[in-house]
């Protein structure tokens, strides 16, 4: 056998291989290609942030801030904030504008450590129109204990603006509340000793019992021993294996990059405010028949001049009503069938080609859930 021929054979069984490689993938399951790592939908109890809450003062507003005499509590902070340091004026009136009381909040990352710097938002409390160019001052952040974790203070970041004149003003964004990149310092730990857990418990973003199954059982099977069970349709436990003894971080590493296929209640969404309509891949419909007509009736008014023939000394100008009534009774409408166990695209191409928009829509699922055709649950925002 001559080189050139080899080469043939083997291009040939490459070409082979490749077709036979492609057309596997395009049998594969879809569940399998809907996996999601176990770190997408589901958290490691213990492992969160922690809300942070303050109230403080903004200084250095261009006459912004709050109106003092509408404003007591901003007015009582200033007078505390002086006399500390070493200022009294209890006795006298206050007039400035540059001045606006604040809320402050954080969230408290896990693990954080002292001197670690996390970002802060700023939202006004009072009349304070603009906090553009101002400076937020020592602001203690309290956690839902009570206790200080972090200490705020630095310039406030607007992105919004106002611009004003005497016949009108234009407005972007809010700028009355604002942002401190690493505004604030962590100043005592939240104490959590994760190494020392015997057990580690995952919560599920959107509980589900095939979903905490499959968990367990793609946990089992990584780790080759029965160390995780479902406690309920939120939660699945997991032991610490020997083989992880004193390295809790990797299992937790592994863990969260295992992919496991979540399963969820066939569901439809409405938002009747805005006609938003969301619906899951598995919500199914039974035979059903469906018709939808209106009753429009349009009145257009077209008035029109009628006056006399030219040099006539008789008659006026005059206004006489036009009046055009329309009436449309929908009788262009049709009834549709949707055979049963059809899918969501199916339902949607079906009411589409009767024309129906997205509120009548709402409508008639509605109506279909009623009659017992929707085989999903529907959840109203």
């Amino acid at each position: 056998m001559n080189t050139a021929t080899a080469r043939r054979r083997l291009r040939r069984a490459f070409a082979a291989l490749l077709a036979i490689s492609v057309s596997l993938t395009s049998m594969a399951p879809a569940s399998a290609l809907a996996a999601s790592r176990i770190k997408d939908i589901a958290e490691f109890e213990g492992i969160r942030d922690n809300m942070l809450v303050g109230y403080g003062l903004v200084v250095g507003l261009n006459g912004t801030g709050d109106t003092l005499n509408n404003s007591p509590f901003t007015t009582q902070s200033l007078i505390g904030m002086l006399e500390r340091l070493g200022i009294n004026i209890r006795d006298q009136t206050l007039r400035t504008r540059n001045v606006a009381a604040v809320m402050v909040t954080a969230r408290l990352p896990a693990f954080a450590r002292h001197g670690v710097r996390v970002d802060v938002s700023v939202a006004t409390l009072g009349d304070s129109t603009n906090l553009l160019g101002g400076t937020l001052l020592v602001t203690p952040l309290l956690g839902a204990d009570g206790e200080v974790y972090a200490v705020a203070q630095g310039p406030v970041a607007v992105a919004g603006f106002v611009a004003q004149g005497n016949a009108g003003t234009v407005t972007k964004g809010v700028p009355t509340s604002g942002r401190i990149a690493g505004g604030a310092i962590v100043e005592r730990e939240l104490a959590f000793d994760l190494a020392q857990l015997q057990t580690v418990r995952l919560s599920l973003r959107n509980p589900d019992l095939t979903t905490a199954r499959r968990m367990a059982a793609a946990i089992n099977a990584h780790v080759g021993a029965p160390a995780a069970r479902m406690v309920d349709p939120t939660t699945v436990a997991v032991n610490v294996p020997p083989t992880y003894r004193g390295a809790l971080v990797d299992l937790l590493t592994d863990i969260e990059q295992l992919e496991v296929t979540p399963d969820q209640v066939a569901r439809v969404v409405i938002d009747e405010v805005s006609g938003i309509i969301v619906m899951g891949e598995k919500a199914r419909i039974s035979t059903v028949a469906i018709a939808q007509g209106n009753l429009t009736i349009r009145i257009t008014e077209t008035p029109q001049v009628s006056q006399p023939n030219a040099f006539s000394n008789t008659g006026t100008t005059t206004t006489v009503n036009r009046t055009n009534v329309e009436i449309d009774q929908g009788e262009d409408k049709r009834l549709g069938v949707l055979n049963g166990g059809v899918s969501l695209q199916e339902l949607v191409n079906g009411l589409n080609a009767l024309g129906i928009g997205p509120r009548d829509m709402i409508t008639i699922l509605q109506a279909i859930k009623a009659a017992g055709a929707l085989q999903a649950e529907i959840g109203l925002m």
